[in-house]
């Protein structure tokens, strides 16, 4: 195998490994089972964002409105609960729609009068917050506990029975092999090249390894939290829409190259505006869960949540230009940055030093996303 296949497919499971060991050695309650759960809610946060935004850049373009719009939506939600009063259903229905009419403008807006992504959701960063300011006042909005916004708090303080998340994992398990098995006929159908039985034997014995090893893990304290079962859903979800419809094929084909993409007669516009409002879901899911678990909606809520997003998909070898990536990748980038965040505040690292351990992970996934797309390209 050459150098660069063995970096593309040991490079994200090393690097996690070593993050884990680096803080297990230097924390030993970094492996223990309450961090281990509050690691997981934190990564199904993160991880949400960060499917969204592999739709967007498939296409070859990027969303920075992406951490000021989470703040947005979790506050309109927030101030309909919890100082006028609605249940949190409807309330989170409303920020919902929001944020779908948001996105698809924006979509709308990119692809109708060509405007560069970089420029119109820059635009949406700073307008976004603005209004997220606006909405709270200023002031912090508690995320309390009491009857009436009971669904809204317990998005990542519910954890689900023992059994229950057994039994969960058992069926993505079946629903796995069954994808990868009727996935593997027809592409020998159309005559397209396959792993070998024992590899994908392999690959799905050590996918179904982790989800019950995960499980397992959660149900040594509390069980599996619904912040990851909402994270799971979306993950099965996005990982549909891009293998097994002609939508997810349509975002690789503008990605790769969309000159030839519009010559074939995909609606380009179409999609790209579908992506955007794909994305404008999982904003608002990642604001619900992000308000929550931080207990209060406050002016910060959010902040860079969109450079991590990129992060998670950039490290899991998406990339910038589009036309790659993974959904498999997307979960073990996020599962690093998670890791690293989350073992810096164990260590009580300051502010500081977080900001620039996050730069250094962004850039060097970006460097390294050149660097291999070079390598492509001389091959």
């Amino acid at each position: 195998m050459k150098p660069r296949h063995l970096l593309q497919n040991f490079a994200m499971p090393l690097a996690l490994a070593g993050i884990c060991t680096f803080f297990a050695l230097r924390e030993s309650a970094f492996l223990g089972p309450r961090n281990l759960t509050q690691l997981i809610v934190e990564f199904s946060i993160t991880g949400t964002l960060a499917l969204g935004m592999l739709l967007i850049l498939l296409t070859g373009q990027i969303d920075l409105s992406a951490g000021s719009g989470v703040g947005l939506i979790g506050g309109i939600a927030a101030v309909l609960v919890f100082q006028h009063g609605w249940p949190a259903p409807v309330a989170m229905l409303i920020a919902l729609v929001v944020a779908v009419i948001l996105w698809t403008l924006m979509g709308a807006l990119i692809v109708r009068e060509r405007i560069p992504s970089f420029i119109i959701t820059l635009g949406g960063l700073l307008i976004f917050k603005g209004l997220f300011w606006l909405v709270i006042q200023n002031s912090t909005v508690p995320v309390a506990r009491g009857d009436q916004d009971n669904l809204y708090s317990q998005l990542t303080t519910f954890y689900l029975p023992g059994s229950v998340g057994l039994a969960i994992a058992g069926g993505i398990v079946a629903t796995l092999g069954v994808l990868t098995w009727r996935g593997r006929q027809a592409r020998l159908a159309h005559g397209l090249t396959v792993p070998s039985p024992r590899q994908a034997v392999a690959r799905w014995l050590g996918t179904a390894l982790g989800v019950i090893g995960l499980v397992a893990v959660c149900n040594q304290f509390r069980g599996v939290p619904l912040s990851l079962l909402i994270f799971g859903s979306t993950a099965g979800i996005v990982y549909f829409l891009t293998q097994h419809t002609p939508f997810g094929r349509y975002l690789y084909a503008i990605g790769g190259n969309e000159e030839a993409a519009v010559l074939s007669g995909i609606a380009v516009n179409r999609v790209l505006i579908g992506a955007y409002l794909l994305m404008g879901v999982t904003v608002a899911l990642t604001g619900f869960m992000t308000t929550a678990y931080s207990g209060a909606s406050t002016t910060t809520v959010g902040d860079l949540m969109e450079l991590d997003a990129i992060a998670a998909c950039v490290i899991g070898g998406t990339a910038l230009r589009g036309g790659r990536g993974t959904v498999g990748g997307v979960i073990f980038g996020a599962l690093i940055m998670t890791a690293l965040l989350n073992g810096m505040t164990l260590l009580a690292v300051s502010p500081e030093i977080k900001f620039i351990a996050r730069g250094a992970v962004l850039t060097i996934a970006v460097w390294l996303d050149v660097v291999l797309g070079r390598a492509k390209n001389q091959g």
